[in-house]
């Protein structure tokens, strides 16, 4: 069970210190908008390059733009361990994801809550995680979106042994990942919940905990 903070609900200002106060996260999770594919605009490459520069902590870049398949690659050359990109947006996926793999990053892809999963049931081995999206993307804080659960579970089955990840993002929190890991995720962005805690370190611990005794059964 890993959780990946996003330093969405961090404050800009002290990123490195922000990524700091969560020494047990097992992966920094950055959210990039271009103000296109979603309405909102967050950082970019620069950001990310200095990011890297500050923390040895794997970096998870999740896309939220108009045009992946032609800025992914460069975010793998900057040294970020794993690139996520949104299907709705990819005009190449398999491509895409064969050159980010060929970089040195592992290469993920990404569904908004309404996109079915099965159509991409073909692409799994082209990748090395799966990320659903269980709030719509484009702000931090909104509410989990129970209607995912069954989406989870049918990705899970696609999946069977294959050692890909399935994560989600959007309105994790105590109170949801063990909805998520029983569902069968594995792979947790954690934002307001993690940033708006007293101690968001603890709170990684806290919510890595719920996950695994959810599955317990």
């Amino acid at each position: 069970m890993r959780i990946t903070p996003s330093i969405l609900n961090a404050d800009f200002a002290h990123l490195a210190d922000e990524v700091a106060r969560i020494p047990g996260a097992d992966a920094i999770h950055v959210d990039v908008m271009d103000n296109h594919f979603v309405p909102n605009l967050t950082l970019g490459l620069p950001v990310v390059e200095s990011l890297r520069k500050a923390t040895v902590k794997m970096l998870d870049i999740h896309l939220m733009i108009e045009d992946p398949d032609r800025w992914a690659p460069a975010y793998a050359e900057a040294g970020a361990e794993s690139v996520t990109f949104h299907v709705e947006a990819a005009k190449a996926p398999i491509r895409l994801a064969r050159e980010l793999r060929s970089a040195g990053a592992r290469a993920a892809i990404a569904l908004k809550p309404a996109t079915p999963v099965d159509p991409f049931a073909d692409l799994l081995d082209e990748v090395d995680m799966v990320l659903l999206m269980t709030v719509e993307p484009g702000f931090g804080g909104q509410k989990f979106l129970d209607l995912v659960l069954p989406k989870i579970r049918r990705t899970r089955q696609l999946l069977g042994d294959r050692p890909i990840w399935l994560q989600v993002d959007g309105g994790v929190s105590a109170e949801t990942i063990g909805r998520c890991a029983e569902a069968g995720a594995d792979t947790f962005v954690a934002g307001s919940a993690v940033y708006n805690a007293a101690d968001p370190d603890e709170m990684v611990a806290q919510l890595r905990d719920l996950a695994v005794a959810a599955c317990r059964h």
